[in-house]
């Protein structure tokens, strides 16, 4: 299978990475700590805006921005030191990482926010706190805190909201339609054309369906349109079905 193409194009960037078969890269305060660190160093060599990060036990996500086409070697290096630091401390050999590092251009910027309180509301998720910004190894925690690193210090947040704002968006729960439109914009497909990025176009979502003749054939044509970005709710009201029915097809066939 071809490897998924890397975009470099300067801009918005969601990058996620986890360790390999799913263990913990992160085990105390101090490994989180040293992350940060080298994120912060990264940053400054690479001239990377962070906009948003949050460290969990098993894995990482940040926002970032690059001024220039190097995100790929920037995040090499950030998840190459930090496995040197991890492994060294441990005692232990081999890749800490699944792989390379997962990465979404941020094509629209009205996504900025919404992929903000994502990211942000992982550790409430895990249920490690109760809102957003408790948890410390996540950038709301030093905003809201006004104890605001360097590397964050050009965060859109911070631009586009005074303080009061920011703490009353950031109350607002994420919606079940924002995950749906978070999970389509994780699954848009991207391809250079002329020198330039543009979206590669999905079939038509009544297509999937056409040659469906049996519940075998649409259950695996509704995984097909899933895979190809549509919503669950887009999918329910082509098939008229429930979205319950429709996520309890998708994850069966994940299984």
């Amino acid at each position: 299978m071809p490897r998924k193409l890397r975009i470099e194009f300067c801009g918005y960037h969601h990058v996620y990475n986890r360790g390999v078969a799913k263990g913990n890269v992160f085990l105390d305060e101090q490994d989180k700590v040293k992350f940060i660190e080298f994120m912060a160093l990264v940053s400054k060599e690479y001239k990377f805006n962070i906009h948003s990060f949050c460290l969990m036990n098993n894995h990482y996500h940040i926002l970032v921005e690059n001024k220039k086409e190097n995100l790929s070697q920037g995040m090499r290096q950030l998840n190459s030191q930090y496995a040197s630091y991890f492994n060294k401390r441990y005692g232990r050999t081999g890749h800490l990482w699944q792989g390379r590092y997962n990465s979404w251009y941020v094509m629209d910027e009205k996504y900025l926010f919404t992929l903000f309180r994502y990211i942000e509301s992982n550790p409430l998720k895990a249920k490690l706190s109760e809102r957003i910004g408790e948890y410390k190894y996540c950038a709301s925690y030093g905003i809201l805190k006004d104890a605001i690193p360097p590397f964050l210090q050009n965060s859109f947040v911070l631009r586009d909201f005074n303080a009061s704002e920011f703490f009353s968006a950031i109350e607002v729960s994420i919606t079940k339609e924002e995950l749906e439109k978070i999970d389509a914009f994780h699954k848009r497909r991207f391809k250079l054309q002329d020198e330039d990025m543009v979206e590669i176009k999905r079939e038509k979502l009544p297509n999937h369906f056409l040659h469906v003749k049996s519940k075998l054939d649409r259950n695996s044509a509704i995984q097909k349109a899933y895979e190809d970005g549509y919503s669950k709710s887009d999918i329910a009201r082509e098939l008229s079905l429930s979205v319950a029915g429709v996520s309890k097809i998708i994850k069966k066939l994940k299984v």
